[in-house]
């Protein structure tokens, strides 16, 4: 099945690029690496706004990194033409904003991690980092960013 049926049967479709917040470019392509931007959590088009172990849940963090997993895969599909041409999804850094008690950061994660994977199945099991830290810009709750191999 290519990526795009399965996102048509997941009922999903790809945002256009979002615009910078800052001086940096949304991806760069490296030989046949594609490293994408960090990209923050959205809700209604707006930051998603939070903490975790403060205001916002595990499970809504979980939401919050799938949409964000929705609008990498927009971002790479803008970078390469046909997320077909997709090898393999190297590795995600996910930056989870927490107070220094929650340790969830892992499980936050899984919310794109399993997108990803459900969407590129072999190719988009990917390596990856999931860190707590103390703001994400906008006061976003999280941040993630990717690493993308083209065949």
């Amino acid at each position: 099945m290519s990526i795009y049926a399965k996102l048509a049967q997941l009922n999903i479709t790809l945002p256009p690029v979002a615009l910078p917040a800052a001086a940096y470019v949304p991806f760069v392509q490296t030989g046949n690496l594609v490293f994408l931007s960090g990209h923050i959590a959205k809700k209604d088009g707006k930051p998603w706004v939070g903490q975790f172990g403060k205001n916002i849940s595990t499970a809504d963090g979980q939401a919050a990194a799938r949409g964000i997993a929705i609008d990498l895969m927009g971002t790479l599909h803008a970078a390469v033409g046909d997320l077909n041409r997709v090898k393999c999804i190297v590795k995600l850094m996910s930056l989870v904003n927490s107070t220094g008690d929650f340790t969830e950061q892992h499980l936050v994660t899984n919310g794109a991690s399993e997108l990803i994977g459900e969407v590129f199945g072999a190719k988009g099991a990917h390596a990856r980092s999931a860190f707590g830290v103390a703001q994400v810009p906008m006061g976003a709750c999280v941040e993630i960013e990717m690493i993308a191999e083209l065949a």
